[in-house]
């Protein structure tokens, strides 16, 4: 049977996966790259080691792949689905980083956010164009931070040497050449999260340029997420399209087969995101959310949109208690330890470290732990950290519903942390609704996979519902049990807790 390759490039680690075209997974390979965090509020990746684990996991596909008597020449076709937000600029005659890829929860540009916001009138200024507040979130006050304060960036922009892409054009424009022709190329999804992109148009908006001081001439050509970008060029994959191109999130949403309106999913990562269908019209929320592309599956197919809830901490605070606390040595260790308590003894955990996204945008916030006593043990801080993910999701969803003028009546949960039993209760138990687990967790990944294979010509849209999504295996749902009155109470004092994490810088 044909296979598809999709490279997942995430905040954490990057993962390569083989899947056949009825989403079994053939072949996998991930590995873990270093964080750098030069100043509080500050993250930073090397662009060099994003590239290289791209190679690494590739080559270990391949790898795995002839074990089991797969030949390349099975694979048809590649996807790619990245983190988003996340900036890189390099140099187009060198193919250098002209400085490290600023993530997407860093909070360096906070005083440029402030800034933009009293030029041009408060925080919502450009979200009739863009669907976004303006926030440290996204990528086009990061490329300012970088034209504003690092002199090689600024030269080469000057020079006509600097490119800018998001982590899907770094690795498109490296596997398709680099400096000997590649291809500089976004695809809609990862454009729409800049906030130099008109929502409608999908194109770049050069009064959004000019208002963010962006030269456009570095800016990558936007493309649908489904039709051919260019031909890998060298490596066990040499020779092969790269027919798919999505950001992860949305990426996750079409894995998930939120097809249709109304339908809704939560990755649980890094972060904990939020995405609902809201078909081919932009909603433009009033309650904290954003307004995003969901995909366009063809270069002249209309645009699906979504609304999206982020929170930035959710997974990154697991690996907080391991790496900084030390409080468990892996994040699986998580469940066991939070499962050994009934509760969390009274405190809550606010992991506000790059401030607050939705429903908030608060960049002014930052983590606290309070209702601590003498009785709290590191398996309450542990299970705090769980009960923090769902009541951010919470609050997310009531925001939704607000905006979408529906019900939610379930939640499709994907992503690394919905393996853990306990937390998909708990964010059962919180919500007093069903959550309903995907089980394949790589659903990122298999979303790009379709994207591809859509791009190539392997799969039509009508046939993702169709032929498609009745093959993958039936998943587990949770159930509430809590009842509304212990829902409010505890909801209420987090809500407390959540308030004195504002105004700290």
């Amino acid at each position: 049977d044909d296979c598809i390759v999709a490279v997942d490039q995430g905040t954490t680690s990057t993962r390569v996966i083989a899947f056949d075209k009825a989403g079994h997974i053939l072949a996998k390979h991930q590995v873990e790259y270093p964080q750098h965090f030069p100043q509080p509020g500050w993250c930073e990746h090397d662009p060099l080691d994003i590239l290289r684990t791209v190679h690494d996991c590739i080559e270990e596909v391949s790898k795995k792949l002839q074990e089991r008597s797969i030949g390349v020449d099975r694979i048809k076709c590649v996807g790619i689905t990245n983190q988003r937000e996340t900036t890189i600029v390099w140099d187009k005659t060198t193919g250098k980083p002209l400085h490290n890829a600023i993530v997407w929860l860093d909070t360096r540009t906070h005083e440029i956010a402030v800034r933009l916001e009293k030029e041009h009138g408060g925080r919502d200024a450009f979200r009739p164009q863009t669907g976004l507040p303006i926030s440290t979130y996204f990528s086009g006050l990061k490329l300012m931070w970088l034209l504003e304060n690092i002199e090689a960036v600024r030269k080469a922009a000057h020079d006509g040497t600097c490119l800018f892409g998001t982590v899907d054009s770094w690795l498109i424009w490296n596997l398709t050449g680099g400096v000997h022709g590649g291809r500089h190329v976004t695809d809609v999804t990862n454009a729409s999260r800049t906030m130099l992109l008109d929502l409608r148009t999908a194109n770049w908006d050069l009064s959004l340029c000019r208002a963010l001081h962006v030269p456009p001439d570095i800016l990558p050509s936007v493309h649908s997420c489904c039709e051919p970008y260019g031909t890998i060029l060298t490596g066990p994959l040499a020779g092969l399209p790269i027919s798919g191109c999505i950001g992860d999130q949305q990426g996750a949403a079409i894995g998930q087969f939120c097809l249709h309106v109304g339908q809704a999913k939560n990755t649980y990562g890094t972060g904990c995101f939020v995405l609902m269908n809201t078909g081919e019209a932009p909603v433009q929320s009033t309650h904290g959310l954003i307004t995003t592309v969901l995909i366009q599956p063809a270069p002249h197919k209309p645009l699906l949109y979504a609304l999206e809830g982020s929170v930035a901490i959710a997974g990154a605070a697991v690996q907080w208690l391991r790496d900084n606390l030390q409080i468990i040595s892996s994040a699986a260790d998580i469940e066991a330890l939070a499962s050994s308590v009934a509760d969390t003894g009274g405190m809550f955990l606010v992991p506000a470290f790059s401030g607050l996204f939705a429903p908030h945008w608060r960049s002014d916030a930052r983590g606290i732990a309070v209702g601590l006593s003498q009785y709290t043990t590191r398996a309450h801080f542990a299970r705090a950290v769980l009960d923090a993910v769902c009541l951010q999701s919470r609050e997310v969803l009531e925001a939704m519903e607000l905006d979408a003028g529906v019900r939610v009546r379930a939640v499709k949960a994907d992503g690394g942390m919905s393996v853990n039993r306990l937390l998909m209760q708990m964010q059962s138990d919180a919500l007093g609704v069903p959550v309903v687990v995907a089980t394949m967790a790589e659903s990122t990944a298999w979303g790009a996979a379709m994207c591809a294979a859509l791009g190539s010509g392997l799969l039509s849209w009508d046939d993702l519902e169709t032929k498609v999504q009745p093959g993958m295996a039936a998943a587990y749902t949770y159930h509430a049990t809590t009842d509304d009155q212990q829902r409010s109470a505890h909801f209420s004092k987090w809500k407390d807790a959540l308030t004195r994490s504002l105004n700290w810088v």
